[in-house]
C-alpha cells in the first residue's frame, strides 16, 4: 500500500502543475512503480495482483479502454458542471438539474442493453456516441440555450450506459477464471486512474476559472481520449468472440 501511494502521490503532484522543475517527481514515480512491481510479483497475497496482466493482451486492452472512457466520463462530470456555473452562469442547483438527463439516459440504456451478450457492438456504439458528445462541447458558449445544454447531457448518457457495463462483462470473459475477482478489482483501479487523469486535466485547462475557452481545450483532450478508445475497440477482433456464440458454448 505504501509503494502504491508512492507511485500515485508524486505523479499527482506533477500533473497538478507540470513543469521541468518537477520532472524529478516522475523519477520517484518510476522508482516506486518498479519497487511495487518487484514486490507484488513475489508476494503470496499481493495488494494488486499484477499476475493477471501477464500475457493477457485482450485484458490489458480492456483496462486501457477503461482508463480512457473513465477519463472522458469524469472530465465531463467535473468540467461540464464547473463550466455550467462559472462559464454559463447557472446556479449550483440548476447545474445539477442539467446533469440529470445524463444519468437518466444511462440507466435506460444500460437497462435496455445490459442483458445482451454482444460486447464489441456495444463498445463501438458507445465509442461513437462518446466521440460525438465530446465534439458537441465545442459548440457550447456563454449564451448556449437550455435545450442545447440538456442535449449534450443526454448524448453523454449513451456511452455512460454502454461502456462501463460492457467493459465489466469483457473482463469476466477475458480474465483467468481463478483471478476473476482481482481482475475485476484492477478494472476499478484503472477507472479511478481515469478519474485522477480527468481531475488533473480539469486543473490544467481551468487554471483560474471554468471559462468557455478552457472548456473547449478540455473538449479537445476528451476527443483525443475518445478517438483512441474508438480505435482500440475497432482494432480489437478478440471482442467479437464474446457474444451469443460464446455464451451458448
Amino acid at each position: 500500500m505504501l509503494l502504491f501511494a508512492a507511485v500515485l502521490v508524486p505523479l499527482l503532484l506533477f500533473l497538478m502543475d507540470p513543469s521541468v522543475g518537477r520532472l524529478p517527481l516522475l523519477a520517484v514515480t518510476a522508482a516506486a512503480a518498479a519497487g511495487l512491481t518487484h514486490r507484488e510479483l513475489r508476494a503470496a497475497h499481493p495488494f494488486i495482483d499484477l499476475r493477471v496482466l501477464a500475457g493477457n493482451v485482450p485484458l490489458l486492452a480492456t483496462y486501457l479502454r477503461a482508463l480512457l472512457t473513465y477519463t472522458v466520463s469524469y472530465a465531463f462530470l467535473y468540467g461540464y458542471t464547473q463550466w455550467l456555473e462559472q462559464g454559463r452562469g447557472l446556479s449550483a442547483s440548476q447545474a445539477g438539474l442539467v446533469q440529470l438527463p445524463m444519468f437518466a439516459t444511462a440507466i435506460l440504456v444500460s437497462t435496455a442493453t445490459g442483458r445482451r451478450a454482444e460486447i464489441r457492438g456495444k463498445l463501438l456504439v458507445g465509442a461513437a456516441a462518446q466521440l460525438a458528445a465530446c465534439a458537441a462541447l465545442l459548440a457550447l458558449g456563454p449564451g448556449s440555450g437550455g435545450g442545447l445544454l440538456l442535449a449534450v447531457a443526454l448524448l453523454f448518457g449513451i456511452p455512460q450506459g454502454l461502456n462501463g457495463l460492457a467493459l465489466q462483462n469483457a473482463v469476466y470473459h477475458q480474465a483467468d477464471p481463478q483471478r476473476v475477482g482481482s481482475s475485476a478489482g484492477l478494472l476499478r483501479t484503472f477507472g479511478y486512474l481515469g478519474a485522477i487523469a480527468a481531475s488533473s486535466a480539469g486543473g490544467a485547462f481551468f487554471p483560474h476559472r471554468a471559462d468557455t475557452a478552457g472548456l473547449h481545450e478540455l473538449a479537445w483532450f476528451m476527443l483525443a481520449c475518445a478517438g483512441l478508445f474508438l480505435l482500440l475497440t475497432a482494432a480489437d477482433r478478440s471482442l467479437g468472440r464474446i457474444g451469443p456464440a460464446a455464451a451458448a458454448a
